[in-house]
Order: C-alpha cells, then structure tokens, then sequence
C-alpha cells in the first residue's frame, strides 16, 4: 500500500481503536467485554500459533545453545579440573604409602644395627662428577652430612656419600664398577672385597682361595677403620655363582645385591655408628621352604590268608587236594599218623617222644614196645 495521506489516517485510527479496546479490557478486568473476542481468537489463531512455534523451536534452541556454549565449556573446563586433582590426589597417597613403606623398613632395618641414620629422599640421577651410577640426595652439610658416610635403606648397603653441598649430597652406589667395600660372609667370616659390575652381580674376591662357598650363602659389610666409610653388619647380597678353586691365593664369587639400585627412593646416611658390631642380627630372616606332602601306600599280598578263613588259597581245600588221587585198597602204613621223630630220639610207647633217651640206647635212637632197650 502506497504512504499516502488516507493510509496514514487509517493507521491513526486504528492505534486510537487498539488503545481504547486495551483500557475498556484492563478496566473491566475478569467481566471484561472483550473476552469473549479474546476467546474466539485464541481458538481460531491457537493452532497457528503451535505451528509456527514448532516449526522455531529448533532454532530457538539452537540459539540459545550457541549462547550457552560459554557456560557449558566452563563447566566442562572444571570437572577436568577437578578429575585431574582426583588422579593426582590418588596417585600421591599411593606414592605417600609406598614411601612410608620403605621408611619403615629402613628405620627397622637400622634399630637391628644400632645405626644412627639421616633420612633423605632421591631427588636425582646421576652427577656431575662423571661417576656412571650416582644419585643425589635431598640432605647436606646443614643436615650432618660429611663425605665417606654409609647410605642404607631397608633392604641393604646402598653406597656411601663422595660428596656434599649445603642442602645435597652425591651418593656412589655400591654397583659402580669403582666402588669397593669389604665383606664377611656370614657364619663362616671369611673376608673379601665386593666390587661393583653395573647391572650385573657384585664381584667379591674372597682372601682365602679355599673357603668353602655355596650359592645362597650371604654377606654383610665388615666394617672399616673409624667406621667410615663403611659400618660394619649391614647386608650386602647372597651368593649366586662360585668359581671353581684352582688352587690360587683368592677365589671369586659372584653376589647379588639386596638393593633395587634402580628404583631408590627413601634412603638414609648413617650418621652415628654402631657401639658395637651387629654380625649378622641385620640379616633378613630366610624364607622357610614349604614342606612337600608324602604319600606311604601299603600293599596287601594277593595270596595270603585273612583271619577269617577267607583267601587265595585255602588250608582244607589243599588237604582235600592232596587226598585226591591215592589208591582206596592200599593199606595205611604202621607209622601214620605218628609224629616224626628227628634222629637220635628216643619215642615212648604213647608215641610222645623223650627229650633225653636212656644209656645204652639204640644208636639209631628206636624204642622196644614196652619202652625198654
């Protein structure tokens, strides 16, 4: 429609219509006159109405979606948040249980030998004075530390301090090919000197070249002047492998170290020594071999006679057997049914025989009828 002067009166009009239809409504209130309009409408335009607010719901949602991606995102971003300091929370009371594990063995470890120890953690592998098989520790000179220390932790010998800062230590391990350390084997004290091979057995030349050795057998350290750098008792490793003795000075053995040297974690500085040598008390005790059940099967002969008559073999059916057979006209012999008498006893008319036949017997040892000779 064309903006023209009779266009522009006709919408003046109506505005003053819808205007005055609104203030007759709002002042008639529920007895309104043009609610029965309002219903007629809202009947006839009601279905128009759902159909055309179903057919925008979707992009209604989905503009309130792209408006609400904001939140959304957020709250994802903090349950992630709050799932990854779950995990961290989990796996620290694990790691915090297995470091208060190795802590307690340690500490039992160290009140069997009387040793006074400075707790200490790995904070690092490996140093800066070329040594191939070295950790740092998280304790110094400020803790008590000093150079040729004895570290130890639950299992054994780990290595001993070479050197110290204010608030670290290096610490060379007892498998660094440079590392030697006497031992004594236990029960039988022969000494040796344990040398370390890396990832493989510790080497121990042992100073008596015919010591009886045996895999199983084990070793402690044995100590050094003034206790440094090594104390005396702490375990070493069990004997794996004896060279065969060819008669030298020496004989070597082959000796695996109690001590993980690749997964250390908790360790501990021996910072006061034994008053006296713990031997072998720090040893850990020996597993106790589990008995192996047996089995004793008696076996019953097939052919012997049971107490109740019942068996293989039978004593009437035998003599039955051995009456078969004989000749029914031959006469019985004057001797049946008489007992045999060994030669050179003398037999009583009754047929009882007499332990001790008369003098002047019969050499071949018959009786008269009447019993005299």
């Amino acid at each position: 429609m064309r903006d023209t002067r009779e266009s522009r009166l006709l919408l003046v009009l109506l505005i003053a219509v819808a205007f005055a239809l609104i203030t007759v409504d709002i002042r008639g209130g529920a007895n309104s006159p043009v609610d029965g309009a309002r219903q007629a409408a809202a009947a006839v335009f009601g279905p128009v109405e759902n159909g055309v607010a179903g057919a925008v719901d979707p992009v209604g949602n989905a503009i309130g979606a792209v408006r609400d991606s904001g939140k959304r995102h957020d709250k994802i971003a903090a349950l992630q948040a709050e799932n990854e300091a779950l995990k961290q929370r989990l796996g620290s009371d694990a790691r915090n249980r297995s470091r208060l594990g190795q802590l307690d063995s340690m500490l039992k470890t160290a009140g069997e030998g009387q040793y006074g120890i400075k707790a200490a953690q790995v904070v690092a592998i490996g140093a800066a004075q070329g040594f191939s098989w070295t950790v740092t520790i998280d304790a110094g000179s400020n803790d008590g530390i000093q150079r040729d220390m004895t570290v130890l932790n639950g299992d054994g010998l780990v290595g001993r301090v070479t050197t110290v800062g204010p608030s670290t230590s290096t610490v060379l391990l007892a498998n660094d090919p440079d590392f030697t350390v006497g031992t004594r084997m236990e029960k039988s004290d022969e000494l040796g000197f344990a040398t370390g091979h890396g990832d493989r057995p510790l080497s121990v030349q042992l100073l008596n070249g015919k010591a009886k050795v045996s895999p199983g057998d084990r070793l402690v350290t044995f100590g050094s002047q003034a206790d440094k750098p090594f104390v005396p008792g702490v375990p070493v490793g069990e004997v794996v492998k004896v060279d065969p003795s060819g008669g030298d000075l020496t004989r070597t053995i082959y000796v695996r170290p109690y001590v993980g040297f690749t997964k250390l974690d908790i360790v501990g500085v021996v910072v006061q020594a034994p008053r006296t040598d713990p031997r072998d008390q720090v040893l850990p005790a020996k597993p106790q071999p589990t008995p192996t059940p047996t089995v004793t099967v008696t076996a019953t002969p097939t052919g012997a006679a049971t107490p109740n008559g019942q068996g293989n073999t039978n004593i009437a059916d035998q003599s039955a057997d051995a009456n078969q057979g004989a000749d029914p006209n031959a006469k019985p012999s004057p001797q049946a049914g008489k007992p045999n008498v060994p030669a050179g006893t003398a037999q009583a008319p009754d047929g009882n025989a007499n332990a001790n036949p008369p003098p002047g017997g019969d050499p071949n040892g018959q009786a008269n009828a009447d019993g005299e000779q």
